[in-house]
């Protein structure tokens, strides 16, 4: 007669080569979703470049001005008069500190965007810069 004492029971064990299959899949799956996360603002300007140029990655209010002199603020055209109410409004809506940006086309006329500065600036906005693209640092060898 053959008794049962244990020691021919089968151990479970995780089988490791599904599981990292799957962590590989995952990681191929984030890896895609990080490099295709835009940031869309709704128009397109060039920006002048500037080879101390940094970057800021906190979320921010963009205010940004065409070749023809028009404002937009986060895609939606506005006027000088309508700029100060119109940032506040996106502030409030997603956090009164968040920064602005204003993005001006490389042929777009300073007095315009010096106009926008002011108009922020007397509204008690004062965290304000211009956005700009880094210049290839030609000093380097």
């Amino acid at each position: 007669m053959k008794l049962n004492t244990g020691k021919d029971r089968r151990r479970a064990r995780i089988e490791m080569l599904p599981l990292i299959d799957v962590v590989f899949l995952l990681l191929v799956f984030f890896i895609y979703a990080m490099l295709s996360m835009v940031v869309h603002r709704g128009i397109e300007v060039q920006l002048p470049g500037a080879a101390s140029a940094q970057t800021d990655q906190r979320e921010s209010v963009t205010v940004s001005i065409d070749r023809d002199r028009s404002l937009f603020v986060e895609g939606r055209e506005t006027s000088l008069s309508e700029l100060a109410a119109r940032v506040r409004a996106a502030r409030g809506r997603r956090g009164t500190n968040l920064p602005v940006w204003i993005e001006g086309h490389r042929e777009a006329p300073l007095d315009i965007a010096v106009g926008a500065l002011d108009a922020l600036r007397s509204a008690g906005i004062t965290e304000v810069s211009f956005a700009c693209e880094r210049k290839p640092d030609i000093s380097a060898p």
